[in-house]
């Protein structure tokens, strides 16, 4: 997958579009031109102005490096596009996004708030998918990893850690991260994110 590929089809058009929008937010509110932010990201230029005009919904590589840019964590960009936030977050209401050329499936369960430094995601990856950040959205990012079904690898820190269901995995994360689903069958992991 190359870092440009965009996801196919998005799970919310109304969530889309209010992503193109807060990306296209925190560009002017740095004050950089397209082609700025594209040498900051490693993007290139035509992504980002598809991403912020929702003509596309970038992967989750491409959302990672902007988030890293920007000096968030994925879980906070998205929580910004959302409604206000809620203290109860129901199954219904938690909000989904996919990147399916990638085979990942991201549900944001306890989306950041206001006040609180940590937030829990679920995470689905398709068998013999196989997500590659090259940095973290935030340098020091604790990650704890519980994997609920399948079979998970984790390369952290040029480690690679070979997950079973029921295992967790807890991190510090300052370089690149892989995330991959063996197989034969899917992982599903749940993700608790912890801001330094």
């Amino acid at each position: 997958m190359r870092e440009d590929d965009v996801a196919a089809d998005p799970v919310d058009a109304r969530l889309a579009a209010r992503l193109a929008a807060r990306l296209a937010e925190l560009r002017a509110e740095h004050g950089w031109s397209l082609g700025e932010l594209a040498e900051r990201s490693g993007v290139s230029r035509s992504t980002l102005s598809r991403a912020e005009r929702a003509e596309t919904s970038p992967t989750a590589a491409v959302l990672n490096r902007l988030c890293a840019v920007y000096g968030r964590t994925m879980s906070r960009l998205l929580s910004e596009v959302e409604a206000e936030p809620v203290l109860l977050v129901r199954a219904a209401e938690q909000p989904v996004w996919e990147d399916r050329p990638a085979g990942f499936v991201r549900r944001s369960v306890s989306p950041p708030h206001a006040g609180l430094r940590g937030e829990l995601v679920e995470g689905r990856l398709a068998a013999g998918a196989d997500i590659a950040y090259d940095r973290p959205p935030v340098p020091g990012l604790e990650q704890h990893v519980w994997l609920l079904e399948g079979v998970l690898e984790i390369t952290a820190q040029d480690v690679e850690h070979h997950l079973a269901a029921g295992d967790c995995l807890r991190m510090r994360v300052w370089g690149p991260t892989r995330f991959r689903s063996p197989g034969p069958g899917g992982a599903r992991y749940a993700l608790a994110v912890v801001l330094p």
